[in-house]
Protein backbone atom coordinates (compact mmCIF):
# COMPACT_ATOMS: atom_id res chain seq x y z
CA UNK A 1 0.00 0.00 0.00
CA UNK A 2 1.37 3.14 -0.81
CA UNK A 3 0.57 6.57 0.58
CA UNK A 4 1.53 9.77 -1.50
CA UNK A 5 1.51 12.02 1.63
CA UNK A 6 4.47 11.91 3.17
CA UNK A 7 2.86 13.41 6.86
CA UNK A 8 0.19 10.23 6.69
CA UNK A 9 2.91 7.84 5.48
CA UNK A 10 5.06 8.74 8.83
CA UNK A 11 1.91 8.93 11.00
CA UNK A 12 2.44 6.67 14.18
CA UNK A 13 -1.34 5.24 14.07
CA UNK A 14 -2.56 3.51 16.30
CA UNK A 15 0.53 4.43 19.01
CA UNK A 16 -1.19 4.47 21.84
CA UNK A 17 -3.04 1.20 21.44
CA UNK A 18 0.84 -0.55 20.95
CA UNK A 19 2.24 1.09 24.29
CA UNK A 20 -0.53 -0.46 26.24
CA UNK A 21 -0.12 -4.48 26.60
CA UNK A 22 -3.99 -4.56 26.89
CA UNK A 23 -4.14 -5.03 23.17
CA UNK A 24 -3.11 -7.45 21.36
CA UNK A 25 -0.57 -6.35 18.61
CA UNK A 26 -1.53 -8.65 16.32
CA UNK A 27 -5.13 -6.99 16.40
CA UNK A 28 -3.60 -3.17 16.59
CA UNK A 29 -1.55 -4.43 13.03
CA UNK A 30 -5.12 -5.10 11.60
CA UNK A 31 -6.64 -2.00 12.82
CA UNK A 32 -3.55 -0.08 11.62
CA UNK A 33 -3.93 -1.63 7.89
CA UNK A 34 -7.41 -0.50 7.68
CA UNK A 35 -6.35 3.33 8.42
CA UNK A 36 -3.64 2.90 5.69
CA UNK A 37 -6.54 1.85 3.43
CA UNK A 38 -8.60 3.94 4.74
CA UNK A 39 -5.85 6.75 3.28
CA UNK A 40 -5.05 4.66 0.33
CA UNK A 41 -9.16 5.02 -0.71
CA UNK A 42 -8.83 8.94 -0.41
CA UNK A 43 -5.42 9.55 -2.21
CA UNK A 44 -7.21 7.33 -5.30
CA UNK A 45 -10.57 8.63 -5.19
CA UNK A 46 -10.28 12.05 -4.01
CA UNK A 47 -14.06 12.19 -2.61
CA UNK A 48 -15.11 15.41 -4.00
CA UNK A 49 -17.04 16.41 -0.09
CA UNK A 50 -17.81 15.76 3.38
CA UNK A 51 -20.41 13.38 2.26
CA UNK A 52 -17.94 11.56 -0.28
CA UNK A 53 -15.83 11.19 2.68
CA UNK A 54 -18.36 10.03 5.09
CA UNK A 55 -18.62 6.99 2.90
CA UNK A 56 -15.04 6.18 2.94
CA UNK A 57 -14.82 6.55 6.83
CA UNK A 58 -18.17 4.65 7.44
CA UNK A 59 -17.08 1.84 5.44
CA UNK A 60 -13.56 1.56 7.07
CA UNK A 61 -15.04 2.14 10.45
CA UNK A 62 -17.99 -1.12 9.57
CA UNK A 63 -14.23 -3.07 9.25
CA UNK A 64 -12.93 -1.85 12.91
CA UNK A 65 -16.19 -3.01 14.25
CA UNK A 66 -15.83 -6.45 12.48
CA UNK A 67 -12.16 -6.80 14.17
CA UNK A 68 -14.00 -6.75 17.75
CA UNK A 69 -13.61 -10.03 19.12
CA UNK A 70 -13.11 -12.08 22.21
CA UNK A 71 -9.24 -11.03 22.48
CA UNK A 72 -10.14 -7.05 21.47
CA UNK A 73 -12.88 -5.01 22.65
CA UNK A 74 -13.15 -1.71 21.54
CA UNK A 75 -13.20 0.21 24.99
CA UNK A 76 -12.77 3.78 26.00
CA UNK A 77 -9.24 4.12 25.48
CA UNK A 78 -9.43 2.35 22.03
CA UNK A 79 -12.27 4.22 20.88
CA UNK A 80 -10.50 7.90 21.47
CA UNK A 81 -7.34 6.55 19.94
CA UNK A 82 -9.25 5.22 16.64
CA UNK A 83 -11.73 8.45 16.78
CA UNK A 84 -8.66 10.55 16.70
CA UNK A 85 -6.88 9.00 14.11
CA UNK A 86 -10.10 9.43 11.89
CA UNK A 87 -9.97 12.72 12.49
CA UNK A 88 -5.86 12.73 11.91
CA UNK A 89 -6.66 11.58 8.32
CA UNK A 90 -9.79 13.93 7.10
CA UNK A 91 -7.63 16.84 8.59
CA UNK A 92 -4.27 15.51 6.63
CA UNK A 93 -6.55 14.86 3.32
CA UNK A 94 -8.08 18.70 3.93
CA UNK A 95 -11.36 18.45 5.18
CA UNK A 96 -11.25 20.84 8.23
CA UNK A 97 -14.84 20.92 8.66
CA UNK A 98 -15.47 17.25 9.35
CA UNK A 99 -17.04 15.93 12.47
CA UNK A 100 -15.60 13.29 13.76
CA UNK A 101 -19.19 11.71 15.04
CA UNK A 102 -20.35 11.68 11.22
CA UNK A 103 -16.77 10.06 10.34
CA UNK A 104 -17.56 6.98 12.17
CA UNK A 105 -21.19 7.25 12.35
CA UNK A 106 -21.47 3.25 11.94
CA UNK A 107 -19.38 2.42 14.60
CA UNK A 108 -21.21 -0.17 17.47
CA UNK A 109 -18.19 0.58 20.07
Amino acid sequence: MNISDQRVAAHPFLDALYRDGWYPDRTVDLGKEILLRLCARIEAERPADLAALYVLTQAATEEFNNLQDDDFDIETVAREEIAEEFWFIAQAYGFEDADVEELIATRDW
